[in-house]
């Protein structure tokens, strides 16, 4: 159970729920690997690379865990927590179109970026996300039911 979990509305469902994948730890990783192996020839200098490399580890940690996104059947929920924390709700008629890239080495590991286009215009966009594909295909699944659920069927004249 998630942060999400507590902000359900009343016999809201989740039915997908992912987050960050956890590639998000790669750069730190090796930048900590790399300034380890050098704190004996370049002294100072790597011990202050591996300071940075460390918080920034503990920093992807923190967001790696913390990070989720999950569509109910009412909504899309995304929650942050770095810079600060936040919940984004989008609804599902607001979505107009979705989206998502993934580099070569993001389809080995199935991991990529999202982006999803509301009716404003406005464009929100999700980095290193887990099934990107999957995601957004189940959330392509209830757009298109709560369009279909607005539309009038169309009149037939006797």
């Amino acid at each position: 159970m998630g942060h999400i979990d507590d902000n359900l509305r009343g016999n809201e469902k989740i039915v997908y729920r992912t987050g960050l994948h956890w590639s998000v730890l790669g750069f730190p990783a090796i930048l900590l690997f790399l300034s380890g192996i050098s704190i004996s020839t370049k002294g100072m200098s790597a011990v202050i690379l591996f300071a940075i490399a460390l918080i920034w580890g503990i920093l992807s940690y923190i967001v790696l865990q913390n990070n989720e996104l999950a569509i109910t059947n009412d909504r899309l929920l995304v929650w942050t927590v770095f810079p600060w924390k936040k919940l984004k709700s989008v609804a599902f008629a607001d979505i107009v179109k979705t989206g998502f890239y993934q580099p070569t080495l993001g389809k080995f590991l199935n991991f990529g970026s999202i982006t999803i286009v509301l009716s404003g215009g406005k464009n929100i966009s999700y980095k290193l996300v887990n099934s990107p594909h999957e995601l957004l295909m189940r959330l392509g699944e209830f757009t298109e039911s709560a369009r279909g659920e607005r539309q009038e069927p169309p009149q037939s004249n006797p």
